[in-house]
């Protein structure tokens, strides 16, 4: 995704409601060899570029007076209640040096798993996003999750999941952290176990 930015020179907290009230959000790219470049962004072109999940988690391409340099969106600060961005930070990546960022988990299959079809179980997604580390080319917009060969009571660890090749998951403390449970809601039973029951009632 391409990002367009214009130096801004003026700083401080009168220069940056100046730049809001024109329409422009007031940001910084940081990291690299080079020193940190205050920037101005389109609001309107920033607020829905947010909206969308590949925005977050790719290699952004930046443009800034003519020369193009490769971003990670790092963080973002929203109005407390107001549709308006306040502030946007991205870090310059090298193509050669590891990137260490988040990832969203899209979970495919789940209607296709004994765990729904057969026990009409509640899939939880106890991890929404993995922390990965990997060369900027090797970054993935997602992980997917495959849920096809869940069942009832079973639990999806992250050593069920294939990465794709260069990337490493960055575990906090965890060996083999817990990415989703299957569970039976309470007062339900499955479709064993109804059959059981029918076939203890004929007895």
């Amino acid at each position: 995704m391409k990002v367009i930015a214009f130096p801004r020179k003026e700083q401080g907290s009168g220069a940056s409601r100046r730049l809001r009230n024109a329409g422009q959000t007031p940001g910084i790219v940081y990291g690299g060899t080079s020193a940190p470049v205050a920037i101005a962004l389109d609001h309107n072109a920033l607020f829905h570029a947010l909206k969308k999940e590949t925005f977050h988690s790719s290699i952004l391409d930046m443009e800034i007076e003519g020369k193009v340099e490769q971003v990670l969106l790092r963080d973002f600060q929203m109005h407390a209640y107001k549709q308006l961005v306040m502030h946007a930070d991205f870090q310059r990546v090298d193509a050669k040096q590891k990137i260490h960022t988040k990832v969203p988990l899209h979970f495919i299959n789940a209607e296709v798993s004994p765990a729904v079809k057969l026990s009409s179980a509640v899939i939880s997604h106890v991890m929404n996003e993995l922390d990965v580390s990997c060369l900027p080319g090797d970054l993935p917009e997602f992980v997917e999750v495959d849920l096809s060969n869940m069942e009832a009571g079973g639990t999806i660890h992250l050593s069920d999941i294939q990465l794709p090749k260069g990337v490493t998951a960055v575990l906090h403390g965890q060996d083999d952290p817990t990415i989703a449970t299957a569970s039976i809601p309470a007062g339900q039973v499955s479709a064993d176990d109804a059959a059981e029951g029918a076939s203890d009632d004929k007895k």
